[in-house]
């Protein structure tokens, strides 16, 4: 594969990721409103996985799917990293505030990888640096406060969500994973699925479908189809194919069109004090990213997406 032909890839890959997960919010929103929180999240992901997995069992045969239990067992960690702590996170906060909010603060992810780099690796760049402290005052500023519909709860939350997604993130160019990107995603969402089923119905979740509105579960098929299907294994292509400095700029991308949503769809408030901490997130990332990739070289490389955890 030319390195035009690959580049042209990643861009289509990362375009579908800003606005396909910039809607995801939304329709999380319309799912819960008649379906139960988490169990609609592991069906999401339970399905999802079951349609990506026949089909590819179908065009590719077994061969995907051959891993060993040390690839399975990495791919079923990232998978409760992503999907049952993060993802289903950002359901139950999306019960506290809105969705325009809940993704400025998930826009906070690139900024816990710088600090999970710090922890982890080596010392980040003093421009990387301070955008990760521009970001975190507009976390904070969001946090006490800056927008409407602020809770406690929802941006507890939120920011525990952003961590562990953060945390997958990383992870998954570290430890051993398959090596084919969609059998990588069936695994992770079988199992990230799988407990947050799990744990909806030790909470006491019931589904009773006479009682979803024909709303929700339209939102329901578009989260598996569009938010999973496509957005998803986009995501999980970019992360073995991409430097994840790249791929992680989704989360400055994502909060725009979910704010422009909110309001168009469900008639959100959006505040100055919002658009302004919202901003300094915005600005934060894109000064840590700016910074990773001129400091690493600002082309896409075709491998070692591990070398830039921005």
């Amino acid at each position: 594969m030319g390195k035009n032909t690959h580049g042209i890839r990643i861009w289509l890959a990362l375009t579908t990721v800003y606005i396909v997960w910039g809607s995801t919010y939304l329709g999380i929103r319309v799912a819960i409103e008649t379906l139960p929180t988490l169990l609609s999240g592991g069906l999401r992901f339970v399905t999802a996985a079951l349609v990506l997995g026949t089909a590819l069992l179908l065009i590719k045969g077994r061969e995907p799917f051959r891993m060993t239990w040390r690839e399975a067992g990495g791919a079923a960690l990232v998978g409760v990293l992503l999907l049952t702590s993060g993802n289903g996170l950002v359901a139950v906060a999306e019960e506290h505030m809105g969705t325009g909010l809940a993704a400025l603060l998930v826009a906070s992810v690139p900024l816990w990888l710088v600090m999970l780099r710090t922890v982890f690796r080596d010392r980040p760049q003093a421009l990387t640096l301070a955008g990760v402290l521009v970001g975190f005052v507009g976390v904070g500023g969001l946090s006490l406060g800056g927008a409407t519909g602020s809770n406690p709860i929802g941006v507890t939350v939120i920011l525990i969500a952003s961590l562990s997604w953060s945390l997958g993130s990383f992870l998954s160019a570290r430890i051993p994973m398959p090596k084919n990107p969609f059998a990588a995603s069936t695994v992770e969402m079988a199992v990230g699925g799988a407990g947050l089923l799990l744990i909806g119905t030790g909470l006491g979740e019931r589904l009773d479908p006479a009682a979803v509105s024909g709303r929700s579960w339209a939102a329901l098929a578009y989260l598996i189809v569009v938010g999973s299907l496509v957005g998803f294994t986009s995501y999980v292509w970019l992360l073995g194919n991409a430097p994840i400095s790249l791929v992680s700029t989704y989360a400055y991308v994502n909060p725009v069109v979910a704010v422009l949503l909110g309001v168009a769809v469900l008639g959100e408030n959006v505040t100055a004090g919002m658009l302004g901490a919202g901003a300094l997130i915005v600005i934060g990332v894109a000064l840590v990213v700016s910074t990773e990739r001129r400091g690493r070289g600002a082309a896409v490389p075709e491998s070692e997406p591990e070398a830039v955890p921005s």
